[in-house]
């Protein structure tokens, strides 16, 4: 069973329930993660509509 990686609890997915596009939550803390893979098991955490591994854009200083 994966774990959060948030917390450490451990996340109760049904690995023979699960679809590539499915989000499911950690109990403890509420984090949402993306399946992304399905064999192995893959996820990425959804952070409101984006996604760990696109890049956020931070806004430069001008000073």
């Amino acid at each position: 069973m994966p774990s959060c990686p948030e917390c450490e609890n451990d996340l109760d997915v049904e690995l023979d329930e699960v679809e590539e596009g499915d989000v499911v939550a950690c109990e403890e803390c509420g984090t949402e993660y993306e399946v992304v893979g399905v064999e192995p098991l893959e996820l990425a955490r959804v952070d409101g509509d984006l996604l760990d591994d696109e890049p956020i854009e931070e806004e430069e200083e001008d000073e």
